[in-house]
């Protein structure tokens, strides 16, 4: 195994920073063998099969062209679920585990409503159904294999969420319930800031998932954020996942549509990167 994991560094080292390549080893031998840190500290001596050489020659070789391993093996890990994921879907991002977190620890009552709007894979709404237990949550998104990536999400990980279909920017030509959280991680990433993003981003992750123009950056959270004071009972919460450098923008926007409560929030790394506000 000491080989294998020499190759690995071998191959990807003139592609990776060291520390990445050390995270993908964990990941590999965790899919491939079910070896957690300490299993292949351990088993350093261990002699692997053909067969599962050349399934971590095939996952190295897809790494080279920087296709995200996540892609590569199908699937990864949200809020202790095992997610589905491919090149419908964005990949689940840590900070988006803390929307999550501030979310469960912010009151929410049994019984309540709660709407994804942008579901994507579905891991927002069902990491807040599988912490929450007693809620209804619905997930929505405008595309469709998006849609099928989650509902095979919710069966994955037996959790009962309800996916539909809608283009949330004409919300009018749908019929909706009244909610008690409204939720969204929308497209945020504007056009000008592309060229700061990595290649396995840009090249592998859906565009219509990320970007914005740049002469409209706030589209979607202007139309959620009316969406919201029409369809949130008095008192519901509206939370967002945000652009870093929209902070102050995106606060204004809530004040002047007449939230209250208003919190902006920083993720792990100091980036202003979640924003709640609560309709009167």
């Amino acid at each position: 195994m000491q080989r294998t994991i020499q190759y690995i560094k071998t191959e990807l080292g003139p592609h990776y920073p060291e520390t990445e390549v050390d995270g993908f080893i964990r990941i590999i031998f965790g899919a491939v063998l079910s070896m957690n840190y300490t299993q292949i500290i351990l088993e350093k001596d261990k002699v692997l099969s053909e067969t599962d050489f050349n399934t971590i020659k095939g996952i190295v070789g897809a790494l080279k062209t920087h296709q995200p391993i996540q892609y590569i093996l199908g699937e990864t890990e949200f809020y202790d679920l095992n997610i589905k994921v491919n090149p419908a879907v964005l990949i689940p991002r840590p900070e988006t585990e803390e929307l999550v977190s501030w979310i469960c620890n912010s009151g929410i009552k049994p019984g309540a409503r709660i709407l994804d709007i942008g579901t994507g894979s579905g891991c927002i709404a069902m990491a807040l159904k599988n912490e929450l237990k007693q809620v209804e949550v619905t997930g929505v998104d405008i595309s469709e294999k998006a849609l099928e990536t989650a509902k095979e999400n919710a069966i994955r990980n037996n959790l009962k969420v309800e996916f539909a279909a809608a283009d949330i920017l004409n919300w009018g030509n749908y019929n909706w319930q009244k909610y008690d959280l409204i939720v969204s991680n929308p497209p945020y990433v504007r056009e000008c800031e592309k060229k700061q993003m990595d290649a396995n981003v840009l090249d592998y992750e859906p565009e219509g998932a990320l970007f914005v123009a740049d002469e409209d950056p706030l589209v979607f959270y202007k139309t959620i954020a009316e969406f919201a004071l029409d369809k949130l009972y008095p008192g519901g919460w509206l939370f967002f996942e945000i652009n870093e450098f929209l902070g102050d923008e995106m606060v204004d926007l809530l004040k002047s549509l007449g939230y209250i409560a208003i919190e902006l929030k920083t993720d792990i790394n100091g980036k202003k990167r979640m924003l709640a506000g609560r309709k009167e």
